[in-house]
């Protein structure tokens, strides 16, 4: 693939983790296990495809919905991987980051995050977006609160898209290139909203378990094939 049509971020929702595990009459709780174990592998495969952003939907502000008991698995699941593999970050130089509201989440998940946050701010090799209590209108929502808060906010400073884009989560990265949804279903489920306008969107029928690090070449192969024309008539 030519290196300058590589996709320069890529964001994942990694769906079907539940069903995977229906489908081979396990609990829930195993396929959250095993899609950890995806996801530690595509971390690495995105690293190795000179990847720089990658952007993975970990627990969006929906997913309270689920039963008391699955959001503390849930939980508990998180802050154990975060603080487990803070040693295979530092050794690959990746960068993490982290998306969503914070307020919400358990103390002990806030206090790994930002443990990771903090020991990998020097990386530079992969930035991994956690988005972890995250959606797409709650970000753009917070985004206003902070404008309205902020000295921007006067009738010399009209609000337009370039403010809107400073006051997002992260608005040092770029736009995602590459949406991929594995799971088999169609749609962006409130991930990244304002971010996606003009990304391209791939949808694979595997659950999340079963994606390989030969599915994510195959959807940038994919990508590196499109013709994006942003709005150009071209």
């Amino acid at each position: 693939m030519k290196e300058n049509r590589m996709p320069s971020h890529v964001a994942i929702i990694m769906d079907g983790n539940g069903r995977w595990a229906r489908q081979r009459g396990l609990a829930r709780t195993e396929g959250h296990k095993e899609g950890l174990k995806t996801a530690k592998r595509i971390v690495l495969a995105s690293r190795k495809e000179k990847i720089e952003f990658l952007s993975l939907f970990v627990f969006s502000t929906e997913n309270w919905k689920r039963t008391e008991q699955e959001v503390g698995f849930l939980m508990s699941l998180i802050r154990a991987h975060i603080t487990k593999e803070l040693d295979f970050y530092r050794k690959n130089e990746i960068r993490i980051v982290h998306s969503g509201e914070r307020n919400g989440l358990p103390y002990d998940v806030l206090s790994e995050i930002d443990k990771a946050i903090e020991n990998t701010s020097q990386y530079s090799s992969l930035t991994v977006n956690l988005a972890i209590n995250y959606g797409g209108r709650d970000e753009i929502v917070r985004a206003m609160q902070r404008i309205l808060a902020s000295q921007e906010n006067d009738d010399e400073n009209p609000i337009d898209e370039l403010k809107i884009m400073r006051y997002l989560d992260h608005p040092e990265i770029p736009d995602p290139d590459l949406i991929i949804r594995t799971g088999g279903e169609i749609r962006l489920s409130n991930f990244l909203l304002w971010q996606s306008a003009y990304s391209e969107l791939y949808f694979s029928p595997k659950y999340w378990p079963d994606f390989t690090p030969e599915d994510l070449h195959a959807a940038l192969i994919d990508y590196v094939h499109r013709e994006r024309r942003f709005g150009d008539a071209r």
